[in-house]
């Protein structure tokens, strides 16, 4: 039997490496390495596809969270309210603008943040909410956007797994007040490096973002604000150029791969993912929960199937996040999510027999555990 390894970067690269190399070398000719042509036209590539106004190349996903949250004035002595179940760059974004981190807990069934819990950890130094789309699913935007309206508080999205993800008619990105993208390379559209992408609509925070990205410069050795070195490499922007027109159908892939994990795991004794009502979900990892989480992982390995998790320790009970004074329980679903999730091989060139080959060696594997707690859902 061929391995089935978690991502297969190579694949792509394969698929598209003329053009790639071709977008490089025109890039290199030019030598316009720092804020160059490409950077210019992917932006505008990007906030045209996203449905926006601006969107600012910068060095990471991480970056355009933390240079959002500085672009709408977020900083010292603020708190800005996310959520527990999320990779600890979303919180860290936060430190880094000089704010205090607010967690609350997960949604049981999607694990998304769970909008009834927002209100309760609001007080008079709340300035914004930043929701999660994790694992390319969007999060309950029209609950968090009305809670944000009825406080007057800024709505930034953490979009960095949901590329193309969309609620209604809009995509992630559109639906907040700012949102922040990864170009990672396991993502969904993925650098040969590090890259991000930082949208909004709101004309003066798109323009203090770009001052910010540059050293506070508008005009070169002038700095105009104390910036930083944040930039989007030309070269990145360049092959992410290339990639971005096959996006929509690598997406429509992975839906249809996790259509097929929906059906070969259908019988198994374990929890499936589940899509919120009026989403366009871009599954940018397939979730599950098993027992005896890490004897299954072993078992599959054994198999050649390599899995994932994401994320094994929540943010609270990170030792760098300490200092937010959380204790163990402090956040039920989250950590019970923690001790079980695990994820499945899923990306665009993915063979089409590997969900079941997976679903079966699963079956194997789960024949000696015992079911985990909660239903299988769909």
């Amino acid at each position: 039997m061929s391995r089935i390894p978690f991502v297969d970067l190579a694949a792509q690269r394969r698929a598209l490496a003329p053009a790639l190399s071709e977008a490089c070398l025109d890039s290199l000719d030019r030598g316009d390495y720092i804020l160059g042509r490409d950077v210019l036209e992917f932006e505008r590539e990007w906030a045209e596809w996203t449905g926006v106004r601006h969107a600012i190349g910068v060095d990471s996903g991480t970056s355009a969270l933390e240079l959002a949250l500085r672009a709408h004035g977020i900083g010292e002595g603020d708190e800005v309210i996310t959520v527990a179940n999320t990779f600890v760059a979303t919180a860290f974004a936060i430190y880094h603008a000089g704010a205090r981190v607010v967690l609350v807990d997960a949604d049981p069934v999607t694990y998304l943040m769970d909008p009834a819990l927002i209100e309760a950890a609001i007080t008079p130094r709340t300035r914004a909410i930043m929701p999660v789309h994790l694992y390319g699913q969007p999060a309950d935007m029209d609950a968090i956007n009305a809670i944000a309206r009825g406080h007057g508080l800024k709505v930034i999205e953490d979009a960095c797994q949901a590329h193309g993800a969309r609620a209604g008619s809009f995509r992630t990105g559109a639906l907040g007040d700012a949102a922040a993208f990864s170009f990672y390379p396991g993502k969904n559209l993925g650098a040969q490096g590090d890259g991000g992408m930082l949208v909004t609509d709101d004309d003066e925070v798109a323009e203090r973002a770009r001052l910010l990205r540059n050293y506070g410069q508008r005009v070169k050795y002038t700095s105009e604000i104390v910036g930083y070195n944040r930039r989007l490499d030309t070269l990145q922007a360049a092959m992410l150029r290339v990639k971005l027109p096959h996006l929509d159908g690598w997406n429509a892939a992975r839906r249809e791969h996790a259509a097929r994990y929906a059906e070969a795991l259908a019988d198994l004794p374990l929890v499936r993912p589940v899509t919120r009502e009026g989403v366009e979900h871009v599954w940018h990892l397939y979730v599950v929960r098993v027992p005896d989480r890490d004897t299954v992982r072993e078992r599959l390995a054994a198999e050649g199937i390599e899995t994932g998790i994401h994320y094994p320790v929540p943010v609270h009970l990170q030792p760098a996040c300490a200092d937010l004074d959380y204790l163990p329980g402090s956040f039920p679903v989250t950590e019970a999510a923690a001790a079980q999730i695990v994820s499945l091989p899923i990306y665009p060139e993915l063979p089409e027999d590997a969900p079941r080959r997976v679903a079966d060696a699963l079956a194997a594997c789960l024949d000696a555990v015992p079911r985990p707690v909660g239903a299988s859902a769909g």
